[in-house]
This record gives structure tokens, sequence and C-alpha cells, in this order.
């Protein structure tokens, strides 16, 4: 073959190859619906996600975005590949990571994701310490999401009360959740439950069930009670019950340490079922799936002598 038709069939050859970078800045475009969000999810120049961008029409010969007035968005072309290879681009990724952590013999180690955070935050957490000595050491990371778990999501453990896995999984449940009414000792002491008649209640955003639940097992309504401030979650609101003149309605499982330690106080009479089951499961493709077993066994167990000092307290 002559030297310029050789270099002509070699520059055609590196044409030919997939521009896998460009794919998977393409696809962060399409998730976050802007070069500027998807600049900010990857950590990199907008500039560098045009020229991205730029390669990725360039191998196709077709157009992947489109400006319509002020906004940009996909063509049908760009939708139709965003939506064939982001999956399997996740996989990609999310597999790439698994085996990093094998190679890197990461075997005494779980992850632990809940839609829990408050109940991670004041009981779970405070205890782990217990479970990595009692497994040799072993390293428990925690992480909280909302979002319902997928298959290509990094964890081992999935703590919920309200999701569930999408993938092959041993659970078990962990905690019948008791609501009491609580407020600082130096404001309930020694009162019974019509003080919550004439002392604000705290409003969380997050579980909405809780009060309405809570006034129905105490044959009241929301007439007969003083709404109080409103805070996102629990973890948040405990500080203000802890020193303010108010009261909260809680899981009784978030509150059982600091009721013992008498910084808070349970109003007398008001420890009722909410009706919700906090499970845990322990998904089948974790790397270290006995560990996983065995800390949901140590949860079920850390659970039960909970809800036991509970009713003994009541």
């Amino acid at each position: 073959m002559a030297g310029k038709e050789l270099a002509k069939h070699k520059m055609s050859a590196e044409g030919e190859e997939v521009p896998l970078n460009a794919i998977r800045v393409f696809v962060t475009i399409a998730r976050e619906g802007s070069v500027t969000r998807a600049a900010a999810a990857l950590s990199i120049t907008q500039s560098s996600v045009s020229r991205y961008l730029s390669v990725l029409q360039d191998y196709f010969g077709a157009e992947l975005m489109q400006r319509r007035g002020r906004r940009s968005q996909l063509t049908e072309f760009g939708r139709l590949f965003a939506s064939t290879v982001a999956e399997p681009l996740d996989t990609v990724c999310f597999t790439a990571k698994r085996m990093r952590r094998r190679s890197r013999q990461e075997t005494n180690r779980i992850v632990v994701r809940t839609s829990l955070s408050t109940f991670a935050y004041s009981f779970l957490i405070p205890n782990l310490q217990a479970f990595s000595a009692e497994m040799g050491g072993v390293i428990v990371d925690v992480v909280s999401s909302l979002s319902p778990p997928t298959s290509s999501d990094d964890y081992d453990i999935l703590i919920t009360r309200d999701l569930s896995v999408i993938e092959p999984a041993d659970d078990w449940e962990i905690y019948n959740e008791q609501l009491v009414c609580v407020g600082s000792p130096s404001h309930v002491g020694g009162k019974n439950i019509s003080i919550v008649r004439s002392t604000p209640i705290l409003n969380i955003t997050s579980r909405p069930d809780i009060l309405p639940t809570w006034l129905r097992a105490m044959n009241l309504t929301s007439h007969d009670i003083k709404s109080g401030a409103r805070y996102d979650h629990n973890y948040l609101a405990l500080p203000a019950v802890m020193t303010g003149r108010c009261l909260l309605v809680v899981p009784e499982i978030i509150v059982s340490d600091m009721v013992r330690q008498g910084v808070l106080h349970v109003v007398p009479g008001t420890r009722t079922p909410s009706g919700m089951h906090y499970r845990a499961y322990a998904v089948d493709r974790s790397d270290n799936p006995e560990i996983g077993r065995a800390f949901c066994r140590w949860l079920v167990r850390l659970c039960r002598k909970a809800a036991l000092q509970e009713a003994e307290a009541s």
C-alpha cells in the first residue's frame, strides 16, 4: 500500500473509534437538561462540555441538540441515542466501581443505605461501633437517600420504612414504629396529655403522616391542638423541642436514648403504634453477603432490645 493511501486508511480507522468520554458527557447533558448543569455535575468547565458535544456530533454527522429561543433541547436523534445508551453506560460505570472495590480487597467493608435519616443519626450510627467490634473491625459506610433504589446503586443493605428493592434480597422486619409526644422535662414534667391542647406541636414536612395518625389514636382533631413551627426532618426539630416551649410527636426509637438521659420527657398516655414497619434488605449482589446478613440480624436484635426498653418505660 502506498504511503498516502496507508495514512488515509489509518486516519479513517481512527475516525471510527467510538468517543466514549463524549458519550458519557452527552448522557449527563441529557439527564441534567443543560450544558451548564452537566458541567457542574461532572466538575468540568462548560467549554469542555461543549467540546465533547461537538466531538460526538462530528462522529455522528448529526445534531444532538438544537436551539429553541434562548434554550437548547435534544433533537429527536439525541433523545433516541441518550435513552438507548444511558442504562448500559450506568451498568458499565457501576460494574467498574464494584470491580475496583474488589481489586482493592475491601472485604471488611459494607455500605448501608437508608431513607431514615433521623433513625440513622440518633439510633443506628451511635451503635455501629458495637457491630464493628463484634465483627472484628468491619467498616460500615452509611449513606442517606429518599430516592427509590436501583440495581445499579452501590450499597449492600437498605434500611427503610417506605421503599423496597427491585432485585433479589433477603429482608428482615426490624421495628414496628411507635409514636410518642415529647417535650423538655422542665415544660412537660408532672403534666398529663391535656398539655397538648395548649402547647404548640411542631410539624415535620418529611413525615406528614405522623401527626394525623397520632391525633386519631388520641381521639383528637387538628382543631384540638396548637400548630407549631415546621421543620423538614425530625433531627432538625429535636433541638427546638429540647430547648423550647413546644412538643413533638415522633417515633419513639429515635428519642429513647434522650428520654433515658433525661434530655426529653414523654407526655404520659401518648404512646401509640403508627402502623409503619422498618425493614432491612441485604441484596444478593453484595460483595460481602455474609457480613450484610450478619448486620441485619444484629440490627434486629438491637431494635428488639430498644422496643423492650420502650415497653418497660411505658
